[in-house]
């Protein structure tokens, strides 16, 4: 039982920190059309996650290297 709720709370936790993550990097169209495709279900937003995933990391990596860059 404990494990079918750990499931289901998944998701909606990286969908929360994924929004959470756009808007810190100002990314707001970005934001508003993840929250989008996630409310049209498992299927469309299940295969970009990982995707989205990459995008954001290879963002913040970038913008790290460009804040030591300026210093």
């Amino acid at each position: 039982m404990l494990d079918a709720m750990t499931s289901c709370r998944e998701p909606a936790v990286q969908l929360e920190a994924m929004v959470t993550t756009l808007h810190t990097l100002k990314r707001f169209g970005m934001s508003q059309a993840v929250t989008e495709l996630a409310q049209q279900g498992p299927p469309a937003y299940q295969g970009t996650q990982t995707i989205l995933g990459s995008l954001l990391k290879a963002e913040m990596a970038e913008r790290e290297v460009r804040s030591v860059a300026t210093r």
